[in-house]
């Protein structure tokens, strides 16, 4: 069965890179957005055309105004990994943003009525932890380590919805290519300058996706009632991260001879660095595919030559794509 979203869709983690795109697409389409962020006067800018509600993850189920109504609520709220050196404060707080905010918005979620047709909630592929070489599709186990633990217990979290009967769908990030944020736009000044390069060996897998094929996975599940369970969110070439590295700098130009080490990592970064930036999930979308979905962008080289395309200032790579 297929069909548009006739009701609004509620967004937590509006303001990031994904929630603030999505909810520019919805707009433009006519379908009303609520979004759930912490403080709504730094957030109008941001989000123009969403209803905004104050909510802190941490703090207890959102207001029932905010999700009252709601045919679809997409939960991308989380603090992010890449940020922070890995202390204990740190993972409570990386935990409680996850998990804890997703336990509270199902909690709110049980309360209204009639509830949400489907929930579509954030995990990532840290789910399988370090793996190597081995393929990993959307029915390989859990791996071990925090981050591990903390995208299984995040997962669990949005599973509980389905008791409410809910379509959940859970999605399984890996790195997001934008312009406009995310690892990209940071890697972009050193690569520029050609002082880019592979982390560690390089022989670690980095599943990527772009921001275009991130949002269109998240409508496609909208539209399409089979769609639900864990998905892996990356594209369907798979690239090493010296790999990666090497086809930014053929994109730009740019040599990448030089090599950041594992121990300069961990000096600068502690303790997250191995299951961050040196971890190997060389994930594959398999249940994505058989949902039907086809990629905007399945290649590597041709997704970041759209990415870094000269475009007139101001224009996303979103809205050069559909001139």
């Amino acid at each position: 069965m297929t069909g548009t979203v006739a009701g609004t869709v509620v967004i937590t983690g509006a303001t990031g890179l994904i929630g603030s795109a999505l909810a520019a697409a919805c707009a433009r389409d006519g379908i009303r957005v609520a979004a759930l962020v912490r403080n709504t006067a730094r957030a109008a800018d941001r989000l123009p055309h969403a209803t905004l509600h104050a909510w802190d993850a941490t703090g207890g189920p959102p207001p029932d105004v905010a999700v009252a109504g709601a045919e679809v609520v997409v939960n991308l709220v989380g603090e992010s990994l890449s940020a922070g050196r890995g202390s204990d404060a740190r993972k409570k707080q990386l935990r409680d943003s996850r998990v804890v905010g997703t336990r509270a918005l199902v909690d709110a979620l049980r309360g209204v009525s009639p509830r949400p047709r489907l929930l579509i909630s954030a995990s990532g592929v840290g789910y399988y932890g370090n793996r190597g070489d081995e393929i990993l599709t959307e029915a390989s186990p859990s791996g071990s380590g925090f981050v591990a633990e903390l995208a299984r217990d995040w997962e669990a979290e949005a599973i509980k919805a389905e008791e409410l009967g809910i379509r959940v769908v859970i999605l399984r990030n890996g790195v997001v290519l934008s312009r406009e944020g995310g690892i990209l736009k940071k890697l972009l000044p050193p690569f520029r300058l050609g002082l880019g390069g592979k982390i560690g060996s390089g022989n670690q897998w980095t599943p990527w996706i772009h921001l275009e094929d991130e949002i269109g996975l998240i409508r496609h599940a909208m539209a399409h009632e089979a769609v639900r369970g864990p998905l892996n969110v990356v594209a369907p070439e798979p690239a090493t991260n010296a790999e990666f590295a090497r086809a930014i700098g053929e994109v730009l130009g740019r040599p990448t001879a030089l090599t950041a080490p594992a121990f300069a990592l961990r000096l600068a970064f502690g303790a997250m660095t191995d299951e961050v930036l040196l971890a190997s999930q060389r994930a594959m979308p398999v249940r994505t595919l058989e949902t039907g979905y086809t990629f905007r962008h399945p290649l590597l080289r041709e997704a970041l030559s759209e990415l870094l395309a000269r475009r007139p200032r101001g224009q996303t790579a979103e809205a050069a794509s559909s001139t």
